[in-house]
């Protein structure tokens, strides 16, 4: 056998293989089909008796009582199931509440920005018993500066500009001729 008959071999046994597996699938869903159907039968006519239309007035008036009592039977039914509903739920944050706590771990809320100044919200952490002020610069020590020689002589020399202007011009040489004698 060459490898070319070797590969349709192959490939004609796959396909069978697959309209094989196609045919027990759909035999498959043919019963699964047949088999809800059945059931849906079943519990029709369990659930629901055939409905039988009297010939009088009175007798369709007494159907209809019996229809809305089982009406009302099915609402208080259903509502008793959410009123359990909604108290196991409850009851499962409670305790997913409790498991947290236990474990230490806590679910952070997101932040917002608040614009609220310090004194305002120590007051309101802290009620209005409370007089806290946050002047932190009022409770700095008071230092004094020690002039040193540098700062003085920076002082006293001023603003750089005027000592230009003064020594532009005749003026400001006749001064410094002066001054160095």
């Amino acid at each position: 056998m060459g490898p070319e008959k070797r590969n349709r071999a192959i490939t004609a046994r796959r396909q069978h293989l697959k309209s094989v597996m196609l045919q027990i699938a759909a035999t498959e869903l043919e019963k699964e089909e047949s088999r809800r159907e059945s059931e849906k039968q079943n519990y029709l006519s369990e659930h629901c008796p055939p409905l039988h239309i009297p010939g009088s007035m009175a007798e369709v008036q007494e159907l209809c009582k019996q229809l809305h009592a089982k009406i009302d039977a099915a609402e208080e039914e259903k509502y008793d199931m959410e009123v359990k509903v909604q108290k196991s739920s409850k009851e499962l944050e409670d305790m997913n509440q409790k498991l947290f706590d236990l474990r230490g771990k806590f679910k952070r809320p997101p932040l917002r920005r608040v614009r609220m100044s310090a004194d305002a919200m120590l007051k309101a952490l802290l009620g209005s018993k409370h007089k806290v002020c946050m002047d932190l610069r009022a409770n700095l020590k008071q230092v004094k500066k020690e002039d040193t020689e540098k700062e003085r002589d920076l002082r006293d020399v001023g603003d750089w500009r005027k000592n230009i202007e003064e020594k532009s011009g005749m003026e400001g040489r006749k001064k410094m001729f002066e001054t160095e004698s």
